[in-house]
């Protein structure tokens, strides 16, 4: 396959032990990391069917779970055209090989969604830009930017995508900053229930920082508030089962068993 990017422009970084490679760009764009994988590990190793990345960016977060879970086929929906030839080059890597024929790549907007099938995925996931526009300084490059900053219109399309995308009782996950969680519940009203929360603490006793949602579509359950996922121990070590999350590919219900589906 002949390579559409620079090669010095991007990296290839392993994720879950190498299990996982994914190719970046150095600059101009935002780098995948922690809540990428979290999300990716956020799904079952059980969950069958498909499963939809929208704003996939690179891909990190799909191809993860695509590692994982060998019942599901994974479709990465991704607009900006260099982060969607990045991850069309990642599913070439031979460390990939294993489940890159499970994975698919639509190049759309998750408001026009050309070329996907309306409810029709058993999971949807997405990691959508955290900082909102009045919230500080914004990155000059505008793919940056892009991946940082919600739009005005906030939360509601991708959650509009989502319970689009989904077929009935089809489950969505999501990861966003903590102190966002009532623009996570505002958009999830009348389309998601039996919501679980799963708070994301640096360290254990501080405020989360993050938080992962997951909610059912059309359910009317009500939401539980989970114990926290704290990621480090002593100093800026990781925990033993963040380490077993980011070496080995275990999932977070096995870091945090309340996470699992009721």
């Amino acid at each position: 396959m002949t390579s559409t990017l620079p090669a010095e422009a991007t990296t290839v970084d392993a994720f879950l032990g190498g299990r996982v490679e994914a190719v970046q760009p150095v600059s101009g764009h935002h780098r995948s990391g922690l809540e990428a994988v979290l999300l990716g590990v956020s799904v079952p190793s059980a969950a069958r069917g498909m499963a939809i990345d929208l704003g996939a960016g690179v891909g990190v977060a799909g191809l993860c779970a695509a590692s994982r879970c060998p019942g599901l086929s994974v479709t990465l929906v991704e607009r900006d055209p260099v982060a969607a030839a990045c991850a069309r080059e990642a599913l070439a890597l031979p460390a990939n090989r294993a489940f890159a024929g499970r994975v698919a790549l639509v190049e759309t907007d998750i408001g026009e969604r050309a070329g996907l099938p309306d409810a029709a995925a058993d999971h949807v996931i997405f990691n959508p830009p955290f900082r909102e526009a009045a919230a500080g300084t914004v990155s000059p490059a505008s793919a940056r930017a892009g991946a940082h900053v919600l739009a005005a219109t906030g939360l509601d399309p991708w959650f509009r995508a989502a319970a689009a995308l989904l077929r009935p009782r089809g489950v969505l996950t999501v990861i966003f900053r903590a102190d966002g969680l009532d623009l996570l519940l505002a958009s999830a009203k009348g389309r998601f229930g039996n919501l679980d929360i799963l708070p994301i603490e640096p360290r254990e006793g501080e405020p989360a920082h993050r938080l992962l949602m997951r909610g059912v579509k059309g359910s009317r359950a009500p939401l539980r508030l989970l114990p926290p996922l704290v990621l480090h121990g002593e100093g800026n070590a990781f925990r033993p089962e963040i380490e077993a999350i980011l070496r080995d590919g275990a999932a977070v219900e096995d870091a945090a068993p309340s996470w699992r589906s009721r």
